[in-house]
């Protein structure tokens, strides 16, 4: 399950973040993550927390950057590319809290077709008319609804 998420985050979309990747753990999902501070951070200390698998996909050249709590950790020397390595080795994509970075995870996985997508405090999609773009995308209010919206 990939936990997409701004590396500069609010306080509580960090604590949403934890608790998703506790809750992820605790359903036996290895957790991928961006690897890196903010959201990323959170989901892997969660996901570690509860005994889970967290492996971070990196976007540079070496791991020096990495979170403590990753598993395992994955260098692509890729930069934002990385996002699709994520996005692709994923049965599922939620994303908590927003930045460009993780609309373009969004949008790579919706594009992708096939995998949930979840999103919790953070982009909501309009078309040219103003009106929100029904995609098939959950809108979640609560770490525990993102979970239940990605688990099979």
């Amino acid at each position: 399950m990939a936990v997409c998420g701004p590396r500069e985050c609010t306080d509580a979309q960090a604590e949403a973040a934890r608790q998703v990747g506790t809750l992820l753990a605790q359903a036996g999902a290895v957790v991928i993550c961006g690897g890196g501070t903010g959201v990323m951070a959170a989901v892997a200390a969660g996901a570690r927390s509860a005994g889970g698998t967290v492996i971070g996909i990196r976007p540079g050249p070496d791991a020096s950057d990495a979170s403590p709590d990753l598993s395992a950790t994955i260098v692509t020397n890729l930069g934002e590319a990385r996002n699709a390595v994520i996005v692709w080795s994923a049965d599922a994509v939620i994303a908590v809290g927003g930045s460009w970075g993780t609309l373009s995870e969004i949008a790579l996985a919706r594009r992708r077709g096939g995998v949930p997508v979840v999103v919790l405090d953070g982009w909501r999609v309009v078309g040219p008319d103003g009106e929100m773009v029904d995609d098939g995308t959950a809108y979640v209010g609560s770490p525990e609804e993102a979970v239940r919206a990605a688990l099979p």
